[in-house]
């Protein structure tokens, strides 16, 4: 029986009960058994469609063993996720998260986010053109000022004075350092595009493939940085760098900007690089075949080992260190707190 990390359900019709010591899928109209999952090896459950139905027998080992099932709709919205209650049973976390929003850890924290977002989209650039620049010189020379203006958003972020003043202020000039990084970085990941058009980043009703692919791959992440944030006893819809709003869960779009670049964008530009292509319906959305498979590559490079500090850990327990950083750090039991920087 092969070794299930993940689970993706990407299609209706199917359901999801539990046999013994797995989880199995069936069709609902034969019976036909599609595949087991052990549990033991299972760490996720993602449900990419609608029309897919769960036991309540499934669910509640899923519980009991810590493993998340996330639901994603077809534009890459994560728009629920299953896990046990008691992972958001801590108290005195929350309360320093909140009590930090009106102090300096807040300030110091939204800094952070945007200073970890913008070194690690120079490292995805510097790593993405490490080979051309005797291949293709040209290339070299138009990434050239696009890494010096990313080099001077980042100088500008370390420079930031996070000791005075409000957040609702520093937020402002945060952004819109973020911004100038963004722009930069935008068009530099165009030029290093191949097989496919780029016609700049699109957010919400993207229907070119490449944003497409990157708004569905943010998607995935948002869940396992949100069970992240919930495992370290932070509340996923308290956040520094991006403001609250009913249903936003801002810590998590916070967290989630250091690691972009290395779980999504890196992946996405790796896809179409290698000449895959993705599928789209008349929406403009991706379809059934194209979810599944991206999602496959989100996950494993969630999967795959990085460099963090002097270990090689899988991204997705970096992800998890980082959240018990930030929870330590409202908590005053370390002094600062350091974004990921990816090294290669």
């Amino acid at each position: 029986m092969p070794v299930i990390s993940h689970l993706i359900l990407s299609e209706p019709g199917l359901h999801l009960g539990k046999h013994k010591g797995r989880l199995r899928v069936t069709r609902v109209k034969t019976g036909e058994k599609v595949l087991d999952a052990p549990l033991v090896h299972l760490e996720s459950v993602l449900v990419l469609s609608r029309g897919v139905s769960i036991s309540s027998n499934a669910i509640h080992e899923c519980v009991a063993r810590g493993i998340p099932i996330y639901f994603v709709d077809g534009a890459g919205r994560p728009y629920g996720t299953i896990y046990s209650s008691r992972m958001v049973g801590t108290v005195q976390t929350r309360r320093q998260q909140l009590y930090a929003y009106d102090d300096h850890r807040g300030r110091h924290l939204a800094r952070a986010f945007a200073l970890g977002k913008v070194r690690n989209q120079q490292a995805l650039i510097r790593y993405a053109m490490r080979y051309r620049e005797e291949q293709n010189p040209d290339l070299a020379a138009a990434l050239q000022p696009l890494l010096g203006d990313l080099e001077e958003a980042k100088a500008a972020l370390e420079a930031v004075n996070v000791q005075e003043g409000t957040l609702a202020r520093l937020r402002l000039h945060l952004m819109n350092l973020e911004g100038r990084a963004a722009a930069a970085y935008w068009e530099a990941f165009g030029h290093l595009l191949q097989n496919a058009e780029w016609p700049g980043r699109k957010h919400r009703g993207a229907t070119d493939p490449v944003n497409a692919a990157l708004n569905y791959g943010y998607g995935i992440l948002y869940g396992v940085v949100e069970r992240a944030c919930l495992l370290a006893g932070l509340d996923p819809y308290a956040g520094y760098l991006h403001t609250d709003r009913p249903g936003k869960p801002s810590l998590v779009l916070d967290l989630v900007e250091e690691f972009r670049p290395v779980a999504v964008d890196r992946t996405v530009l790796a896809y179409f690089n290698r000449s895959r292509t993705l599928q789209q319906d008349h929406r403009g959305l991706l379809d059934r075949d194209s979810r599944k498979s991206l999602a496959e590559a989100v996950l494993e490079t969630l999967d795959r080992p990085h460099r963090y500090g002097d270990e090689r850990l899988r991204l997705e327990s970096i992800i998890q260190r980082q959240a018990r950083a930030v929870a330590t750090y409202v908590r005053a039991e370390r002094e600062t707190y350091k974004p990921f920087t990816w090294r290669w």
